[in-house]
């Protein structure tokens, strides 16, 4: 791979660059239009880790997606100013970073409601659903999209399909863009065979001839039937989630009362060593610990953005070659890679198991199994052109022009209403569930 092709500003679904404006490049246009869009407001109601809290401090995905979006900036530009040289003459470190930027921005605007436990219950429904035979008229391919279904796959068609031009390009991306958004470019007949994250793919079949599509404008090594390497800005936007995840989890906790400060604290000294803002030394016994929290973070994402972008040019070699193994933050040295890691072993360990966050879980399953099968439900009772039930036809009506044609085949008809469920937040899925079991809000 080279940086000229993986650059490239033409967008998907123009057949040329699209033109610079006065302080506003290609890459500026991609983050404006991921912002504007509706797929990306909602993720203000859906849940990061903790169910969606009347504590304003507790994390959405949305505040989660922000601050990744950040990190992301900060290394794409630290990366941008290391490899000035070998990028092409027209790209600045701010164009570097405002593409990872971007593709952080979008990492989880596929998402749906609940979080992953929304996604393993949608997966979960469609398995039984397999067992009643409802997904007998699809190939093995695409019924492994249901599943195995993922938000990353989701949130492609989301870029691709769903926002602004539908079915004609969606947001219309640059490619570069969405090469740094596509974090598995490959289909789910490979999400379990690689064996490198269980279920995680990032393309269904439905939109396969446009992931062709973009591997072949930046130029991404084809490696197996439907799957390509990655681009090496991917490792910058994986790397800012892992940053964010590992920390942002931690202060969620703390703020859940969860974890004790002191761990935390000690966590993030380690990193810092003597490296600490002179504000954090002038603190005193009548600081918040949220305040003292704030501060010393920020100088840990300082520790941790430099320590990703060194790795990423110390393999760049094997990030444009399409070979590096593992994510960049474990080629990341020392302290910084272990303080990543020992706070993700922090949260499985303390936070993961928190009773409200299983509740909220189980409660997804319950909600997401109604909904599935009310809307699937209609789908297939209307399939082959057969008359649906006066109830069917109201639940066709909700989708308005976006309900499925009764002649499409069941695969087509079912991503319409994994499109319709998955862009919900989880307030409305849950309050859609309660008056569909004829249960009104509670006064």
């Amino acid at each position: 791979m080279d940086w000229q092709t993986l650059l490239t500003r033409e967008r998907l679904g123009k057949p040329s660059p699209s033109a610079d404006e006065l302080g506003r490049s290609p890459f500026h246009k991609d983050h404006d239009r991921i912002i504007f869009s509706g797929a990306f407001r909602r993720l203000g109601r859906k849940t990061q880790v903790h169910p969606v809290s009347s504590n304003d401090h507790i994390h959405t995905r949305l505040t989660h997606s922000l601050e990744v979006s950040c990190v992301g900036r900060s290394l794409g530009m630290r990366v941008g100013e290391m490899l000035r040289g070998e990028l092409p003459a027209w790209c600045e470190p701010s164009d570097l970073g405002m593409v990872v930027q971007s593709s952080c921005l979008a990492h989880d605007i596929g998402n749906p409601p609940f979080g992953h436990s929304g996604e393993d219950a949608i997966r979960h429904w469609f398995q039984q659903a397999a067992g009643r035979g409802w997904l007998d008229a699809m190939s093995d391919a695409e019924r492994g999209d249901f599943l195995s279904f993922e938000g990353n796959a989701q949130g492609f068609r989301v870029l691709t399909q769903l926002e602004y031009h539908q079915f004609d390009g969606g947001t219309r991306l640059t490619y570069a863009t969405l090469g740094a958004y596509l974090k598995y470019p490959w289909t789910s007949r490979h999400a379990e065979a690689l064996g490198y994250k269980k279920h995680k793919f990032g393309c269904y079949q439905s939109e396969l001839p446009l992931l062709e599509q973009i591997a072949s404008k930046l130029g991404l090594p084809q490696l197996e039937e439907q799957r390509w390497a990655r681009h090496p800005l991917v490792y910058l936007m994986e790397a800012a989630d892992d940053i964010c995840y590992g920390l942002i989890d931690l202060e969620d906790g703390l703020e859940m009362e969860l974890l004790d400060y002191a761990e935390v604290e000690s966590l993030l000294l380690d990193l810092v060593g003597d490296d600490l803002p002179e504000t954090y030394r002038q603190l005193g016994p009548q600081d918040s610990r949220r305040r003292k929290l704030a501060i010393l973070r920020g100088k840990a994402i300082e520790h941790l953005t430099n320590s990703a972008a060194q790795a990423f040019v110390e393999q760049q070699s094997s990030l444009l070659a399409g070979r590096l193994e593992g994510d960049l933050v474990e080629h990341m040295h020392g302290p910084a890679k272990h303080c990543v890691q020992a706070a993700k072993a922090m949260a499985r360990e303390k936070i993961f198991q928190d009773k409200r966050k299983t509740l909220h879980e189980i409660g997804a399953y319950t909600t997401l199994e109604i909904l599935l099968n009310a809307f699937c439900g209609a789908a297939l009772e209307q399939h082959g052109g057969r008359t649906p039930s006066f109830k069917n036809r109201r639940i066709l009506d909700l989708l308005g022009h976006n309900a499925p044609d009764p002649h499409w085949p069941l695969y087509r008809s079912f991503l319409r209403m994994i499109d319709f469920i998955a862009g919900m937040t989880d307030s409305y899925a849950t309050e859609m569930a309660r008056e569909m079991t004829g249960r009104s809000s509670p006064v």
